[in-house]
């Protein structure tokens, strides 16, 4: 099931961020191979996208993937 949400914070240098839900939930982790695969250079804060969930494979909590940016 796709969401959105706005990207709250994005660090290429750490490899990682999270997305702020237009739902209201928990904050969702992403990962810069997400965005990489989804063939983006990177996310910037504030910017509109389009996400889906899945499990992360470590157990941490839910993760972004096939990441779409929304227009403005």
């Amino acid at each position: 099931m796709t969401q959105q949400g706005v990207v709250k914070f994005f660090n290429s240098e750490k490899g990682y961020g999270f997305i702020k839900p237009d739902d209201g939930g928990r904050d969702i982790f992403v990962h810069v191979t997400a965005v990489s695969q989804s063939g983006l250079p990177a996310l910037d804060q504030g910017q509109k996208v389009a996400f889906e969930i899945e499990p992360d494979k470590k157990g941490k909590g839910p993760k972004a993937v096939n990441l779409v940016v929304l227009d403005a």
